[in-house]
């Protein structure tokens, strides 16, 4: 690569939160949704999102030229394929975490990542003080942003965790900060002699009945609400948790896991489904997925030894890893 070539491609990283920005505001004021049914102008979706018309046109022409819309003649634009995955209803949506990645106050935990990098301390603390996880339960609205992002980003793995593991074997599979149930309602539709069990905090829970009733599942599935450091509900011989140690340090990490040791079934296993760290100069998405974790709950990305050390400190012995895709990984562990 020369050095006009690098510094272009240096330029379009350092200018990346741009594109970025502008699909998030793109998939909150519904553009794609909007074009499900064919080409509309940009006054037509000025009209139907309540957005300035020129304004608007602007910021639909800069997506169409890095190819999430195309734009005909008379300022007409049509869905790409690849902004099909902007629409709500796609079978593997980002607009649900689109949505949130738009939150100012989540963008201003990334705008605190120099702190973090300085002192190791968390972003969202600095910028907010207080954790991510307080600043939402303190304002609800951004708890029902952030529940649906999970609801979307669970279903961009489900079937791929499906179609790499057999729950089949397991009476009771129960997902840990399971949110509202999409992950399992998908494990309980593809086996129909099971039951589940689905807890999370009381307030997200009440919220997952329309997922469970619309996969048909629901009859089968206890919802129990409740705190995952203090106790998980006995009755499960599976144990699932999905984008849950990643959001907590070694010492938290190591109080859910343990929690989930004591309420485990003789012969249960336990699924931890994470990304899983690549070696050095690899596995770009992840890396910066680990940045995230450093700037908003304080968690991090860890490799498959890291992962290893923290089910041994929790009662557990690591059995085997199975890569389900670029995502996600499922790390298998057995009571030791």
């Amino acid at each position: 690569m020369d050095e006009n070539a690098a510094t272009t491609q240096l330029m379009q990283m350092v200018n990346g939160y741009q594109v970025s920005q502008a699909i998030c505001v793109a998939a909150t004021l519904g553009i794609a949704d909007q074009l499900t049914d064919g080409a509309r102008t940009s006054d037509e979706l000025a009209t139907a999102t309540h957005s300035h018309p020129q304004a608007l046109y602007r910021l639909l022409r800069a997506l169409a030229s890095v190819g999430v819309l195309h734009e005909g003649d008379g300022r007409r634009f049509t869905l790409t394929e690849l902004g099909y995955g902007l629409c709500s209803d796609a079978p593997q949506s980002v607009a649900g975490w689109a949505r949130m990645v738009e939150r100012a106050y989540y963008r201003q935990a990334w705008s605190e990542l120099l702190h973090s990098v300085r002192t190791g301390e968390n972003a969202f603390q600095h910028a907010h003080g207080m954790g991510v996880w307080q600043y939402r339960a303190e304002h609800p609205e951004e708890s029902v942003t952030f529940d649906r992002a999970m609801t979307s980003l669970s279903r961009l793995v489900a079937d791929a965790v499906l179609d790499a593991y057999d729950f089949s074997p397991f009476d009771v599979v129960m997902d840990v900060g399971g949110g509202q149930g999409a992950l399992l309602a998908g494990i309980l539709k593809r086996n129909p002699s099971q039951r589940g069990i689905l807890f999370d905090q009381p307030q997200v829970v009440a919220g997952a009945a329309p997922t469970l009733q619309a996969a048909l599942v629901a009859e089968r599935c206890q919802i129990v609400g409740g705190d995952f450091f203090a106790a998980v509900p006995d009755g499960a011989d599976a144990h699932v948790m999905k984008w849950i140690i990643h959001d907590w340090d070694d010492e938290r990490s190591i109080a859910v896991l343990k929690s989930s040791r004591r309420a485990m079934r003789p012969g249960g296993k336990l699924l931890v489904l994470e990304a899983v760290l690549a070696p050095p100069n690899e596995g770009a998405r992840v890396k910066f997925a680990d940045l995230n974790m450093l700037a908003v709950p304080g968690g991090q990305e860890r490799t498959a030894d890291e992962f290893a050390r923290l089910f041994e400190a929790s009662g557990f012995r690591l059995t085997r890893t199975i890569n389900a895709g670029p995502r996600i990984s499922i790390i298998e562990g057995v009571p030791d």
